[in-house]
């Protein structure tokens, strides 16, 4: 009887650190979960039609994905078509005399 009470205390013992590892994912507060829910809707998650469940919100999410993909790589891309202008260099009035 005591080596059955000493292995579920080493088990008891060995699981515990397994079991705390579950929580380590971070915390998402109220104001992002309806924040990320009024996103998903925006991308066509209609949370009331349960029928065709899994479907809607991985197509919604699936969208969302796609468009925040694509609003990172035009934060990061090089080149295309600026509005700005910039100019370097002196005004033809401004050049030095030519020495010979």
């Amino acid at each position: 009887m005591k080596s059955i009470t000493r292995a579920v205390i080493v088990a008891a013992v060995i699981s515990a650190p397994v079991v705390s590892f579950g929580q380590s994912s971070p915390q998402v507060s109220r104001a992002e979960v309806r924040a990320e829910l009024a996103e998903l809707e925006k991308a066509g998650y209609d949370p009331h039609e349960w029928i065709n469940y899994p479907e809607n919100l991985q197509a919604a999410e699936a969208k969302v994905s796609a468009q925040r993909a694509m609003a990172q790589a035009a934060e990061v891309s090089y080149g295309g078509q600026s509005d700005a202008s910039s100019q370097s260099g002196r005004t033809p009035s401004q050049s030095l005399p030519a020495v010979h």
